[in-house]
Order: C-alpha cells, then sequence, then structure tokens
C-alpha cells in the first residue's frame, strides 16, 4: 500500500477528524535547563541566508518564515500544522457548523486527491462522490504535482461557483466528470427518529458548539413520544470535534461526576481528567441544557455504532460508554486518533495547531493508534465492509500507542462473536475485492431498512431489553 499523507478535513474547514481545545496551554513552566540549539540555528540562518540571496526568483520574507513554520508542524505527527489566517478563520467557523466548499474529507494518494468520506446533505455527497474516489483534475488543472493545500484551495471557492471534477473510480473504466456547485455547508450536528415504537435513533455527525443543547432537544422530543425501550446513539463516520462535545454527550447517558476521559502531555495543563459534570462540558456560565432530560436516559438499553471513521470526540464517547458498561459497541473498529491539539493563536490573525496531549478512557486505556475495539463486530453488510480504510496506524509520523502514567498498556477488550450474517474482521480484505454492486452505496440512508448495521444493532437492543424483562422478576 502506497503511503498516504492525509489531513482529515472538510473543504473550507479544517475540524473534520480534529479534538480541539481553543484555548493557550502554559507552556511558560518549560524545563529550565533546555537551551536554543545555536548550532542548529545558525544553520538554519544560512540557508535563510541563501535563499534570500541566490534563489532564482526573489522569495518575500514573511512567505519563506511561514515555510518554515509549517515544515517544523508538518513533521512533527498529521494532526499539528499552521493556519494561515484563511485557515484559522474556517477553523473557528467550522467548529460553529458552518464552512464554505463542497463537503469532503480529502487526503493525498500517489499526487491524486483521494476523497475519504463526502459530508452528508452537501454538494458532494448530492453528486455521487464516494470514499476512495481518486480525483485527478480540477477545471483543466492537472492534481499530479499540486500539493493537498494548494489542491484544497482551489476546490474552496465562493458559493454558487462551480468547479468540474474528473475522477478515477474502481470499478469503472473511464474517468467520471461531476461538475459541482459550491454552497455554504451547514452541517447538522444532530439528527433523530422513532423507528420503531418505543425505540429511538439519534445521529451526531460532528462535535461542534452546539452538540450539547442540540443533542438535548432531540431526546427531549423523543421522550414527548413515550418512554423509550432502546436508544441507538450513531456516531459512524463521525470525524470527531469539540472536546466539551464529547464530556457533554456521554455526560447526558453517565451517572454525574464519573470520569468521561483524561489526558496527559508535558505541560501542567495537559494533565487533566474530566467528568461527566457541568463545570467539564459548559463553556462560561450558560444554563446546562443535559438538566431537564428525561429521567429515563440514564438507564435505556443503549447500543452505540462506531466504524473506521468513527474518530477523535466519537471515540472518547464510545470509549466511555463502553468503560462504564454503559452501551453495547456495536460495529467494527474505530479510527485510532488518540491524540489532543491545542490551538494557539499567532500575529496577523494566524495560529498554530499543535499536538500537545494523548487521551485515555476512564480505565486507562490509550486509543491512539489503534481505537476502540467494538463489543459485537458487525461489518457495513452481510458481505463484508466497503473496502479497506484509512486509520490513525496508516498515516505518516502518527504518534504511538503509549499507557497512561502509572498503568500498563491494556489492549483492547475483545470482540463478542458477531451475529448471524456478519464476518469477523479478516473478511474485509477479502470481501474489499467485491464488485462496486456488492457494496453499500455512499448515499445510504442511516437507520433505514436497508442500512445493515443498524438493522443489527436494533435486533441487540431488542434482545436487551428481552434478557432484562427475564431478570426482573
Amino acid at each position: 500500500m502506497s503511503k498516504l499523507k492525509t489531513w482529515s478535513l472538510a473543504l473550507g474547514g479544517f475540524i473534520a477528524g480534529a479534538l480541539i481545545t481553543l484555548q493557550i496551554p502554559a507552556f511558560a513552566q518549560k524545563d529550565a535547563t533546555s537551551r536554543l540549539p545555536i548550532d542548529d540555528l545558525r544553520t538554519f540562518a544560512e540557508v535563510y541566508s541563501a535563499i534570500k540571496q541566490g534563489y532564482v526568483e526573489p522569495v518575500e520574507d514573511k512567505k519563506m518564515i511561514a515555510n518554515a513554520i509549517s515544515g517544523l508542524l508538518s513533521n512533527l505527527d498529521p494532526h499539528s500544522s499552521y493556519l494561515d489566517a484563511d485557515s484559522f478563520k474556517d477553523l473557528q467557523v467550522g467548529t460553529q457548523g458552518e464552512f464554505g466548499g463542497l463537503g469532503i474529507e480529502v487526503g493525498m494518494e500517489d499526487g491524486l486527491v483521494k476523497v475519504v468520506s463526502p459530508i452528508e446533505d452537501t454538494p458532494a455527497y448530492r453528486a455521487g462522490v464516494k470514499s476512495g474516489d481518486l480525483i485527478f483534475k480540477l477545471d483543466d488543472t492537472l492534481v499530479k504535482g499540486m500539493s493537498l493545500s494548494d489542491a484544497v484551495k482551489k476546490m474552496r471557492g465562493k458559493p454558487k461557483t462551480s468547479i468540474r471534477l474528473s475522477i478515477l473510480r474502481k470499478g469503472e473504466s473511464k474517468p467520471i466528470e461531476l461538475t459541482l456547485t459550491r454552497e455554504i455547508i451547514k452541517v447538522q450536528s444532530v439528527k433523530s427518529k422513532i423507528v420503531e415504537p418505543g425505540y429511538g435513533w439519534v445521529r451526531i455527525t460532528q462535535f461542534q458548539e452546539t452538540t450539547i443543547a442540540d443533542l438535548a432537544k432531540h431526546l427531549n422530543s423523543l421522550y414527548k413520544e413515550g418512554d423509550l425501550k432502546g436508544l441507538v446513539l450513531d456516531l459512524r463516520n463521525d470525524p470527531g470535534g469539540l472536546l466539551n462535545g464529547a464530556i457533554g454527550v456521554s455526560a447526558a447517558f453517565l451517572p454525574p461526576d464519573v470520569k468521561v476521559v483524561s489526558t496527559d502531555g508535558r505541560t501542567p495543563d495537559a494533565k487533566q481528567e474530566f467528568l461527566s459534570r457541568p463545570s467539564d462540558y459548559l463553556r462560561g456560565t450558560r444554563e446546562d441544557p443535559l438538566s431537564k432530560l428525561p429521567v429515563g436516559i440514564k438507564k435505556v438499553p443503549m447500543v452505540v455504532l462506531v466504524n473506521g471513521g468513527s474518530a477523535s470526540a466519537s471515540e472518547i464517547v464510545a470509549g466511555a460508554l463502553q468503560d462504564h458498561n454503559r452501551a453495547a459497541i456495536v460495529g467494527t473498529q474505530t479510527f485510532g486518533k488518540g491524540s489532543v491539539q491545542s490551538v494557539l493563536p499567532l500575529p496577523n490573525n494566524t495560529a498554530i495547531k499543535l499536538t500537545t496531549a494523548r487521551y485515555f478512557t476512564p480505565s486507562g486505556r490509550s486509543i491512539q493508534a489503534k481505537g476502540i475495539t467494538p463489543d459485537i463486530v458487525v461489518e457495513e453488510t452481510p458481505n463484508g465492509t466497503n473496502g479497506p480504510r484509512i486509520r490513525e496506524a496508516d498515516l505518516e509520523r502518527h504518534l504511538e500507542d503509549k499507557a497512561e502514567p502509572g498503568k500498563d498498556s491494556k489492549p483492547a477488550a475483545a470482540a463478542k462473536p458477531a451475529a448471524k450474517g456478519e464476518k469477523d474482521n479478516k473478511d474485509a480484505a477479502k470481501n474489499s475485492t467485491k464488485d462496486e454492486d456488492d457494496l453499500p452505496s455512499a448515499r445510504l440512508e442511516y437507520a433505514s431498512k436497508d442500512d445493515y448495521q443498524f438493522q443489527q444493532a436494533l435486533n441487540i437492543l431488542k434482545a436487551t431489553q428481552i434478557m432484562q424483562g427475564k431478570r426482573q422478576p
């Protein structure tokens, strides 16, 4: 497999796949013995001077400094990066659930832009762009030779303007030409519905500023139709988002003041524990939207659906509910992004996104480069999962798994045998060679009769209720 240099980002917003804390860690308390490497800095200055004086064309100092900063960060790990003014603005706007673009998460493979996933209800999703598509031309410009950053900038643009994508797709003998119209992407953080009498479904697409309040509204709405017998929390293809959103979502279903997640890094601010309490998930002094949730929400039987696209904040929620035995985790292995990115503002409306800590589940499990192992493995279809997925462990320079201080590194819990019609993970590679018609559509309607994973989750919920009913007498 070729090496993938992947950015998990939605066009116009650098939020997908990132667990973000919008704060400045206290880096002032540093090792007093650390000193600047004077000889190495002198070498840097000589290279800088050589470029300044002898490069074939003049280069602005501002551009050289920005490139140097970008290089410093991009060579650390896949999630640390330099944010210019436009990217920083996109990040801030994106956490509020609205940004401009086409609505796809993209990476780079063999010099081409690879579609990681189209975002629901966006131009790319509606046009039929699929995971695994390789974009080789943007309008009349070949992608080969462009950086991913330049390709992303070209795909951005003003709303109501169009761009033509030339795509190579597995199983298609000819390139596919799609013309997409850019628009302001408004991602609906939470969706829900009653799927059967007494059974509810809640989907979180991304963890945003409004996610906690939105979740409370949806849960209250579900209970207006009567007490629930079971609830499916759908975190599939949720790339993450804000840390406080993950804590709040976990707190909605857990007892008060239990551990949700802990973080550990080099600075004092990076060593923290977060509990299921308002002070850890509310920003400011706003009213707690979870204070008026139905009492039954703390005990209703639950299944959490996850897959290889569930990352970061999604994994925090799944790990917390799994460790507290609050829900059965169903689906496939998650992405494995167990690191915290802190955004540090710089002059001129720029910033850096720096990996400052790893996070750990309540029992001390690190998810970094490993992910959450489902309690019950259910593939995307009875025939397996839609091809191989990119995961954190596949990314160049990814952080290695590390045990929480004072604890041994624990292996992920072994998954239970799959139900009838389900496959073991080792079959995924074999099934990835199946024809396109045997794989799920990119526009599969979640929680529908055609959603195999959801239907299996619903069956598990019903079985759980039957077992609980037998135990109660």
